[in-house]
């Protein structure tokens, strides 16, 4: 039977026993020179002496070694690697070595995870990380905003506790990965505004049983949408009324004049209606074509300091014409210019006047004022009407937005008013404030146009006053 060979054997010594040979050979090796050495100097008794005690302090070296190494292993970070030489050199030096690739592998691995969650918290959209039990793992400041909940609060909650919307659940259940879900719900601001929210929602799948909640916010986005669509609807609706009018006119003349039936009365009746036709639409067409200008801010008019008591004079003289008595119009007025175009202003003032007129009722009151409060200056339109509702509050400056299309067709108005003053005040640095009751005893509503306190100028109207 063959002996097997050297290169077999050692491929069957597992790590352990190799080491154990060598140290026991080393050992043994060291122990023989010595006992040599003494023997031959001090006899054989005191040479065997020597060689046990060779191998006992060899074998104390390794148990010392060893005590530090286990007590090293018990509080890593407290105590240092022990060092030494030898084989134990050479096993701590490999100990090291494997301790220094853990060391650089975590710094990795961390730097990694810190730029990802860097990334992910700058990310627009929500994310959060679900495990296979839709419990939280993570989650972005952003999802944070989204859905009320907290990174440290609710980590490892079921995300099904804390968000209840049924559709949203049955979309968690389904796993339809690639599929979004659009998410529409109303909350509770702290202000006590309940504001309507609109989200896209998607399950991304990822690693070991593990998910990615998307969220993205798109409530500006349908809600501008949903302007839009009232826009087309709206200005379809307004030319269309007009424009039927005149065509009805029309074909009533022309199938009368095809008669030979002249009829002077039908014919001053209809040139009267479609006159008024045609400056409605004619007002329409002007009132976009200042909204367009007002929202192109690549061509800002010159701005000068502007003589608003002057103004509001002029203001309230044609308000007295278009109410022909019908209601009690009061005006008040500091001395207060404003840094302004003044071409702009009046637009949006005679706008706010305009409808205040049109839309109180006969015998009615109408107050305007002008001044600086706390220093900021700030022009008032105050009327008795019916008031307004909350829910048309923060409508009213939409185009073509009526709170009774009844009655604003009635009273000859474009829908364009309050938009245009709104992008005025908006190129101005201000903005539109609306307080409006309906209580029986105090009904009315007031518009404020409020500017920034740098563009109250009195010292310039002190100059043209004095220049004039």
């Amino acid at each position: 039977m063959p002996l097997p060979s050297p290169l077999s054997v050692h491929s069957v010594l597992t790590p352990a026993i190799r080491f154990l040979l060598v140290s026991l050979l080393r050992v043994a090796a060291i122990a023989a020179v010595v006992g040599l050495i003494v023997g031959w100097i001090g006899g054989r008794a005191f040479g065997e002496v020597a060689a046990a005690l060779v191998v006992f302090t060899a074998f104390g070296y390794y148990a010392w070694k060893l005590a530090q190494l286990s007590e090293w292993l018990r509080d890593p970070k407290a105590a240092t690697l022990p060092d030494a030489d030898g084989l134990w050199g050479d096993v701590l030096i490999q100990l090291y070595r494997m301790l220094r690739d853990e060391r650089l592998n975590r710094q990795s691995l961390e730097a990694a995870l810190s730029n990802f969650q860097q990334a992910a918290s700058a990310l627009p959209d929500g994310a959060v990380m679900l495990d296979n039990a839709y419990n939280i793992v993570w989650l972005n400041p952003t999802a944070e905003t989204h859905w009320n909940i907290s990174r440290e609060d609710d980590r490892m909650q079921t995300i099904t506790y804390l968000i209840r919307y049924p559709e949203f659940i049955e979309y968690l259940n389904a796993r339809q990965y690639g599929v979004p879900l659009t998410l529409s719900f109303s909350r509770a601001e702290a202000s006590g505004v309940t504001k309507e929210l609109v989200f896209t929602v998607q399950l991304v799948p990822f690693g070991d049983e593990q998910m990615l909640l998307l969220s993205r916010d798109v409530s500006e986005r349908e809600r501008l949408e949903t302007v839009r669509r009232d826009f087309v609807a709206n200005v379809s609706h307004e030319l269309r009324t007009p424009i039927t009018v005149m065509s009805g006119f029309l074909e009533t003349i022309t199938n009368v004049s095809a008669a030979g039936t002249g009829n002077p009365a039908l014919f001053d009746k209809a040139l009267a209606h479609m006159t008024t036709q045609a400056v409605r639409m004619q007002r329409l067409v002007e009132d976009l074509l200042t909204l367009s200008r007002l929202e192109d801010e690549s061509h800002r008019r010159a701005e000068a300091p502007v003589n608003v008591p002057e103004l509001v004079q002029s203001l309230c003289r044609d308000a007295e014409q278009l109410s022909r008595g019908q209601h009690t119009i009061t005006v008040a007025t500091d001395g207060a210019w404003l840094l302004g175009n003044r071409d702009e202003l009046t637009s949006a003032f005679s706008n706010l006047v305009t409808n205040a007129v049109r839309y109180t009722p006969v015998g009615g009151a109408i107050n305007i004022t002008w001044g600086l409060i706390d220093g900021q200056p700030r022009f008032c339109v105050a009327d008795t009407g019916e008031g307004i509702a909350p829910e048309h509050l923060p409508r009213l400056t939409e185009r073509f937005y009526r709170v009774d299309r009844g009655r604003s067709q009635a009273t000859g108005g474009t829908g364009l008013g309050l938009a245009i003053v709104k992008h005025v005040l908006i190129r101005h640095g201000g903005r539109l404030d609306i307080q409006s009751s309906r209580a029986v005893d105090g009904h009315g509503t007031q518009f404020s146009a409020i500017f920034p306190k740098e563009r109250a100028c009195e010292a310039l109207a002190t100059l043209h006053a004095v220049a004039a």
